[in-house]
């Protein structure tokens, strides 16, 4: 919505294509394999290019080596409802986490790659971190949601990973 403002209203599968073109503009493989609206994961260990963080690395780095459901007092880490005006503000205003990641609750919520139980909801997959028109029980580290890879909205975006070289 204005400068320094996360990335929102995008898709899973928008996500995953800007990873591959960043990975290609860098020089590096891309990590997913699309071909339509099917996505592929090669490994990730084995991949070098930026792909979208597993739960696990999302819910670790946003933790910052604790057990907290959130790693400050919520007004001054996070934008969400009673903060944010009613939309997304630009990134790094709020206090960071201890490893120094800005934004990792509040602001937007941010695709992660795994699928939501694909047995049940089939190609769902999953965001994390909760956004600006959350409440505050929708900002925690623990918080996970689900939709459809072509689902977008005001308060959903992306964070990127890497895996590096052993």
């Amino acid at each position: 919505e204005g400068a320094g403002c996360p990335v929102e209203s995008v898709s899973w599968f928008d996500a995953v294509q800007f990873c591959n073109q960043l990975s290609e503009t860098c020089g590096l493989e891309p990590v997913y394999l699309v071909r339509d609206q099917e996505v592929r994961l090669k490994q990730m260990s084995s991949s070098p290019g930026f792909r979208l963080p597993s739960e696990a690395e999302w819910e670790y780095a946003c933790r910052a080596g604790t057990r907290e459901a959130r790693y400050g007092k919520l007004g001054d880490i996070a934008w969400y409802r009673k903060n944010a005006a009613g939309r997304s503000q630009p990134v790094g205003l709020k206090g960071p986490n201890a490893w120094g990641l800005h934004d990792m609750l509040g602001n937007v919520w941010e695709w992660c790659s795994d699928q939501y139980d694909p047995e049940v909801y089939g190609l769902y997959r999953v965001f994390r971190g909760g956004g600006w028109a959350d409440d505050e029980r929708g900002c925690l580290a623990s918080n996970r949601r689900r939709s459809h890879p072509t689902f977008t909205i005001d308060d959903l975006g992306f964070r990127i990973a890497r895996s590096l070289p052993s």
